[in-house]
């Protein structure tokens, strides 16, 4: 292409410094050099078409350690999240979006990808629907915690100031980031924005990984402390969607718990296989 357009100039020059011509001659060369501008213009189109403008950076502070986005909505997110958690679990967004910012710090494909206020407002407002009490303003009989959170999000978005002007297509991302940041299955073959929101929750279980450091992990946990044991938490937590909410939690990773951990539970009657084999 770079060539053509090089033939293009070469032309276009040759022609500007030839010696007077006649009226005829001038005309014919004023149409070659317009139909050579609009050829070069139509060969850039497409390039232009892809062309994204490099984006003002954004404003940041620092928490942990980390050095995150700061924003409006990101603040308003974090407030959000910290007027609708208690402590466990305020905490646990919080590590899960710092981890989800170390992630991004130490690759930078994965970061040139992602947009960090939706990996921010994603990661903090996660899980809204994980609030264990039915009166929260969030929570559903029938619903996922995954999806309740997503909607949930999804509202705090479009009611905020700056949210408003958010297109269909980042509210989404925030919606199925959170709505899938427990099914890898999914969310890792999905936008980068989804995956990042999906590490970043990931990373407050497995330990430090992806490039994230013992020392950096080790800070956001004092920060922000992890329960003296967390695999008690996980299971109560998950064991009360079974008690509470048994509908959402059938043919999903949450129903062995509800097997193994409330008595009386079942899925027979409610799960894909029933429905296949008519029962």
């Amino acid at each position: 292409m770079m060539s053509a357009h090089l033939g293009r100039m070469s032309v276009m020059q040759t022609l500007t410094t030839n010696k007077p011509q006649t009226r005829i001659q001038t005309h014919s060369n004023m149409l070659f050099l317009s139909l050579a501008y609009l050829s070069l213009i139509a060969a850039w189109l497409p390039l232009l078409a892809h062309a994204t403008p490099h984006p003002k950076p954004s404003p940041r502070r620092n928490i942990a350690g980390v050095s995150v986005i700061d924003t409006p909505i990101v603040r308003a997110a974090q407030q959000f999240a910290r007027d609708h958690s208690d402590d466990r679990l305020y905490n646990h967004v919080m590590r899960a979006w710092l981890f989800g910012t170390l992630l991004l710090a130490h690759n930078e494909t994965l970061r040139a990808s992602v947009d960090e206020e939706v990996q921010a407002v994603g990661l903090m407002l996660h899980d809204l629907g994980a609030n264990h009490s039915l009166d929260s303003p969030f929570v559903t009989l029938d619903r996922r915690f995954e999806v309740d959170g997503a909607f949930a999000a999804r509202g705090f978005i479009r009611s905020h100031r700056d949210g408003r002007h958010w297109d269909d297509r980042r509210v989404q991302l925030v919606w199925d980031g959170i709505a899938l940041h427990a099914e890898p299955k999914f969310a890792l073959f999905k936008e980068p924005d989804v995956v990042a929101i999906y590490w970043g929750n990931d990373l407050d279980f497995s330990g430090p990984a992806h490039g994230v450091t013992d020392a950096e992990y080790a800070a956001v946990v004092a920060e922000f402390p992890k329960p003296v044991n967390q695999t008690e938490m996980v299971i109560e937590g998950i064991t009360w969607y079974c008690r509470h909410k048994p509908l959402s939690t059938q043919d999903t990773f949450m129903q062995p718990y509800g097997e193994m951990f409330v008595p009386g539970y079942s899925a027979v009657g409610h799960r894909a296989i029933d429905g296949a084999l008519g029962r």
